[in-house]
């Protein structure tokens, strides 16, 4: 890992006594990956309720301390955008770091992305989910950082019912970009979407919207591919960020990943190709400025890419005409932050999105593995064995 696109210095304080001092934990897991645990906690002295992500600081016999200190200095960059998950406090032992943040008790966009019908995102869901989305990448690129994993198991909700705001999580695998280096780190591991289909595909059948899914006897099909600048090891900037958002957008909307073929060199020859199905049996009953917003994302040449601020004033979200929900006090320093970020982002030559991997995480064979089981459960027991 190259140190330089790492920040290293952090303003919050690394509290050392016991955790368990200050907080209840609860029973349930959050979720649970190779190297950390998220679960919810309640403050003892407030009553409030956090999640509280539990980092081991050595993995697979290598520190990985730093990594830990770079996700809490971009958590701390964030603090001001009210689509980006926020750090309250850090604890720290001798094996490993405790990140009390927010607590979004909607959980994840992909469980809605899977649901029936009636409980699905509709397009004016999307359109202000996307745009919440945009406006939390738009602060982060404004300040250098890229994201570089950015997919529906990130994306968490406030609420379910009634639809709440996005909090943009897990910034293990973030990154600073800047004017006079490139990053080159990213090494090639299974595509997010393509690990995403396979769920539905290996084993669920879906109607013309992609939304109401049934189980199915189909073959099971594995998942893995790389974007392609990544074929073409290209370092990265803002716009890797950006085939993300266009993917999240197809997959918001259809239930379907882009990419994900029968085998790895047809995923790797529709990624390398741009090879995506925009036909009116895969969008049926979605607009065609929601294509066109898509199309103006998943561009093969990085420079082409709509960058966010572009998205944002892109008609298919001008055509939202509901107000926003109300945000909580934390939305309320939205225009003091802006006023902090930088208002010129690098462009430079990026890869596509996908699950990039970092030397802590586990190796490219073992995550093929996860990608053949057949998918015959919930989320909850293939997810874990895909996140750091």
């Amino acid at each position: 890992m190259d140190p330089r696109s790492l920040i290293s210095h952090t303003q919050t304080l690394l509290r050392t006594e016991p955790f368990s001092d200050h907080y209840r934990l609860g029973v349930k897991e959050l979720g649970r990956g190779k190297f950390a645990v998220v679960r919810r906690c309640v403050e003892l002295i407030t009553g409030k309720e956090y999640a509280a992500k539990f980092l081991r600081k050595r993995r697979k016999g290598e520190d990985c301390r730093t990594d830990i200190v770079n996700e809490i200095a971009i958590l701390e960059m964030a603090h001001f955008s009210p689509y980006v998950v926020d750090l309250h406090e850090v604890y720290e032992t001798s094996s490993e770091m405790v990140l009390v943040m927010e607590y979004a008790a909607g959980g994840e966009i992909f469980n809605q992305c899977v649901a029936d019908q009636d409980e699905a995102f509709t397009e004016k869901d999307v359109i202000r989910l996307i745009d919440q989305i945009l406006q939390g990448i738009l602060y982060l690129h404004r300040n250098n950082v890229v994201h570089l994993d950015l997919k529906p198991q990130n994306i968490l909700l406030t609420s379910c019912n009634p639809l709440g705001d996005i909090r943009i999580v897990d910034f293990g695998l973030s990154r600073q970009v800047d004017r006079i280096k490139e990053v080159r780190e990213i090494l090639g591991t299974p595509e997010y979407v393509g690990a995403w289909k396979h769920k539905l595909k290996a084993g669920v059948s879906c109607d013309r919207r992609r939304k109401h899914c049934v189980q199915s006897g189909s073959k099971n099909r594995q998942g893995r591919g790389k974007s392609p600048e990544v074929l073409n090891y290209e370092p990265i900037s803002t716009a890797t960020d950006m085939w993300s958002v266009g993917v999240l957008t197809y997959v918001m909307l259809t239930g379907e990943s882009p990419f994900l073929g029968d085998t790895k060199q047809e995923t790797f020859l529709n990624i390398s190709q741009v090879n995506v199905d925009y036909s009116q049996e895969v969008f049926a009953g979605i607009s065609e400025q929601a294509v066109d917003f898509i199309k103006s994302l998943l561009l093969k040449n990085p420079r082409e890419r709509a960058r966010a601020e572009q998205c944002l004033k892109h008609p298919w979200l001008s055509s939202l005409t509901e107000p926003e929900p109300l945000k909580d006090d934390k939305a309320l320093k939205k225009n003091e932050g802006d006023l902090k970020a930088s208002d010129n982002t690098e462009e430079i030559v990026l890869l596509a999105s996908y699950t990039v991997c970092c030397p802590c995480r586990d190796t490219m064979d073992t995550e093929l593995k996860v990608l053949r089981k057949p998918f015959t459960g919930s989320l909850a027991e293939i997810q874990p064995e895909l996140v750091c």
